[in-house]
């Protein structure tokens, strides 16, 4: 797991080095990418409406909002087994977001910001009290715009999260991620969550150590409207998991 990080590192490193910022307006980033938080917001008197399609009939809905323009809050909630013929499974309780950016992204320097998010992926595992792949908590998150045929977001963070402890393992993490456009309409998503929280160290945790690298398209049917296919877990880091998990995101972003 180390040397993946490692090598990720270095070819982020080797790519910001031979980019050139974006003049101003800087590009407006996503404020998430599959599953890592980014530092974009939603802006002020906005809100977005999304919904998750995952596996075993696991679906789940949220709502944010832009309360100013550099807060923003939302709420999620879902379940398991929702679509199918069986007993459907509910999260314990919502999830919450919280997101206020401390510094804007400007032609030398990324937008940082503090969050917090409850929200996990996944069933929700009573015994233990945590997701299947759990919420990234506190976070702290970086984000840069770049020309490249294009545009090229790259964004990265450390999160800690203090809730999901069930299964003894407190560990701080960081994650890293980048959006490519394709043309004005498809953008290519590829992220990495080292979850050094759910990793090899604990006998009950439910990763191998590897990390989770995710990958997606993001599609604006119309505007205002994104409809994403998303290829998940690509390195199987569970016990007895042997194919990636696919999973469709529909999102929907209009003003008050």
């Amino acid at each position: 797991m180390k040397k993946l990080s490692i090598i990720l590192s270095i070819l982020i490193l080797i790519i910001v080095g031979n980019l050139t910022a974006q003049d101003q307006p800087v590009y407006p980033q996503p404020t998430d990418l599959i599953t890592i938080p980014t530092a974009g917001i939603i802006p002020r008197g906005a809100y977005s409406v999304n919904v998750r399609l995952s596996q075993n009939g696991g679906l789940m809905t949220g709502i944010s909002a832009g309360i100013s323009s550099r807060f923003m809050f939302g709420i999620s909630y879902g379940g398991s087994q929702i679509i199918g013929d069986q007993k459907i499974i509910w999260n314990a309780q919502p999830g919450v977001e919280i997101k206020y950016r401390f510094s804007e992204e400007n032609t030398k320097l990324p937008a940082v910001l503090l969050g917090f998010n409850s929200q996990g992926f996944g069933a929700y595992i009573e015994t233990t009290k945590r997701y299947e792949t759990k919420a990234k908590g506190f976070y702290v998150v970086a984000s840069k715009n770049y020309h490249f045929l294009g545009n090229l977001g790259i964004h990265a963070g450390v999160n800690y999260n203090p809730i999901e402890d069930g299964d003894g393992d407190k560990d701080p993490s960081f994650f890293i991620g980048l959006d490519k456009d394709i043309n004005p309409e498809i953008s290519f998503l590829v992220e990495y969550d080292a979850a050094l929280n759910d990793n090899e160290t604990n006998e009950i945790s439910l990763g191998k150590g590897t990390g989770y690298l995710n990958a997606g398209i993001r599609w604006t049917l119309v505007q205002h409207f994104h409809f994403e296919l998303d290829f998940n877990n690509i390195l199987l880091n569970r016990e007895s998991i042997n194919y990636l998990t696919r999973e469709l995101k529909i999102t929907f972003v209009e003003f008050f």
